[in-house]
Order: C-alpha cells, then sequence, then structure tokens
C-alpha cells in the first residue's frame, strides 16, 4: 500500500491557516489565537506533569534492571498479572474507594440540600467548616482519626469511661471502620462543593408547582430535584472517585491491614522494586483517564437519562 503525501494545495492551506493563526487579519483568527495561547501555559504544564511522567513510568516498568532505566523486560508486567496479591490489592482498592465515594456523594446531596434550601444560622461557618477538610493533607487527616479514635483518643475514652469497656478493645483508628472514616471525611467536601453549584442551577419554580400539587417534600425531591441534580452527581462522583484512589498519607498512617490498597510507595519503600512500582504507576493513570473519559459523558445534561 503506497503511501500517500500531502498535496501541494494542501500544503498550501496549512501554511496559510498557520500564517492567520500567527498574523490574524480577522475577527475569527484573532479569537482562535487567544484560544491558543490561553491553552499555552496548560499544555505545558500537561505535558511535564503528565505526559512525561507516564512515559518515564512506562519506561520504568520494562526495565531489565532495578533502580535504573537500563534494558527491557516484561517481569515486572508477568508479576503484576501473575501473582494473586496485586489482583487482590486492586480489587481492594476499587470497592473501598467505591463504598467511600458513595457514602461521601450521598452525605454531599444532603448537605448541599439543606445548605441551599434552608435559612440556617451561621451559615458561612457551616460552609468554612464542609469545605475545611479539603486544605488537609491525607497524613494529617489520619492523625485526626487517631486523636479520636485511636487507644487514647478522645471519642474513644468517652465511650470506654461511660460503658465500663478497656480503650484499647474500643480503638478503631487502625481498623477498616477508622480508614474508612478517614477517607469519608476527605471526601465528603469535594462531593459538596460541586454539588452546591449543581443545586443553585435548580428550577425551584418546578419544586413550587409540585409542592403546590400536593407533593411531599420527598416526592419533590424525587421527582422534581434529583433529575435536575443528578448531572452534577455524576460529577461529584468522579471527582470524588478519583480523589479517593489518590488517597496514600491516610492509608500509611493508619495502616488498616484488613484493607490493603493499592500503595505505589509499598512498592518503593519495601524490596524498592521500581519496576513493579512504575507498571502499578502506569496502571493507575490510564484507569483514572479512561474513567474519567466514560464518566463525561454522562455529565451533561442532555445525556443523563431520567
Amino acid at each position: 500500500m503506497s503511501r500517500q503525501f500531502p498535496s501541494r494545495d494542501q500544503l498550501r492551506q496549512s501554511i496559510g491557516r498557520t500564517r492567520s493563526m500567527a498574523f490574524p487579519t480577522t475577527e475569527r483568527d484573532r479569537e482562535r489565537r487567544r484560544i491558543i495561547i490561553m491553552c499555552l501555559p496548560f499544555f505545558v504544564l500537561a505535558t511535564f506533569a503528565g505526559f512525561v511522567p507516564l512515559i518515564v513510568m512506562a519506561r520504568m516498568s520494562l526495565s531489565a534492571e532495578n533502580l535504573e532505566n537500563a534494558g527491557w523486560s516484561l517481569a515486572a508486567w508477568e508479576t503484576l498479572l501473575t501473582e494473586p496479591v496485586y489482583r487482590e490489592i486492586a480489587w481492594n482498592t476499587l470497592w473501598f474507594a467505591t463504598v467511600a465515594t458513595v457514602v461521601s456523594v450521598a452525605l454531599g446531596v444532603v448537605i448541599s440540600h439543606v445548605l441551599e434550601k434552608y435559612s440556617l444560622p451561621l451559615e458561612n461557618v457551616l460552609v468554612a467548616a464542609v469545605s475545611f477538610p479539603i486544605a488537609l493533607p491525607g497524613i494529617v487527616v489520619a492523625f485526626m482519626v487517631i486523636v479520636l479514635l485511636g487507644r487514647q483518643g478522645l471519642v474513644t475514652n468517652a465511650v470506654a469511661v461511660f460503658t465500663g469497656s478497656s480503650a484499647i478493645d474500643l480503638a478503631t483508628a487502625t481498623t477498616v471502620f477508622g480508614l474508612f472514616l478517614g477517607y469519608v471525611y476527605s471526601l465528603v467536601p469535594r462531593a459538596t462543593m460541586v454539588l452546591r453549584g449543581t443545586y443553585a442551577e435548580v428550577d425551584t419554580r418546578a419544586e413550587e408547582a409540585a409542592r403546590s400539587l400536593g407533593a411531599t417534600p420527598l416526592e419533590t425531591f424525587y421527582h422534581v430535584t434529583l433529575p435536575e441534580i443528578r448531572p452534577g452527581i455524576v460529577a461529584a462522583f468522579i471527582l470524588t472517585f478519583r480523589s479517593a484512589l489518590a488517597i496514600f498519607g491516610t492509608v500509611l498512617i493508619l495502616q488498616a491491614l484488613a484493607v490493603v490498597t493499592l500503595r505505589i510507595d509499598y512498592e518503593i519503600g519495601v524490596g524498592f522494586n521500581t519496576q513493579i512500582a512504575g507498571a502499578i504507576g502506569l496502571v493507575y493513570a490510564l484507569f483514572l483517564i479512561a474513567f474519567t473519559f466514560v464518566g463525561l459523558r454522562f455529565v451533561s445534561k442532555g445525556t443523563v437519562e431520567i
């Protein structure tokens, strides 16, 4: 099959478009140039913070030598595909992140509904309190869980005093529950911030019409409000789920061994297996990219079926 080269006319058209971008003469060309200029910082950032690390991780996963990119080998990928422990870790990561995301988004819907539909005292303080965890690193969240639910935790010792039980037996900071609580505490603000923007666009006239026709608040929410905020729920789920997969500090500190999640730092810190760490990182990044593109298909109001 012969290779087709661009014709002379096609080359002239390409040169003309490039020249019009560099030296615009019409308003449409000027608008295109402004868009390109505004997008350049993003492409530069994506190149050095996204594409280059992905290429390095891919090369690392195929390296024949540990701690350096030398030679070629598929040993890391074979280990990742054949060792049952990695399938178990991947499964734990997915189900734990999914459950934490569902609970966080559900709480985000409740909080957003209350903040938008009711006039609350000290509302600005409540909003600040809800959004505060966004600024906290995962390690800080983990220590907060320990302060509350650890063996010397405030909640643990308070319950021990009233029940007469041992604080050691009641401590749940390093259990699945403690880890789950740390995840939800970090994820709820992210879901809430997205959903509050969605609630601001809800047609209140439709809700008022439903109430005037005798619908209960629950029926109004289910039949009128929920279809309108559903795109926001999907968007919140995408953002929250991606954030759940990226929480490493909380897992590192709480060390809930009953739910061993996907941790690249474990491969780097124990055994210094950089090849497997690179393979895990590449799978992780590609999964997030694919999940995001698939999820965005359901964000638009026109594509969400009621």
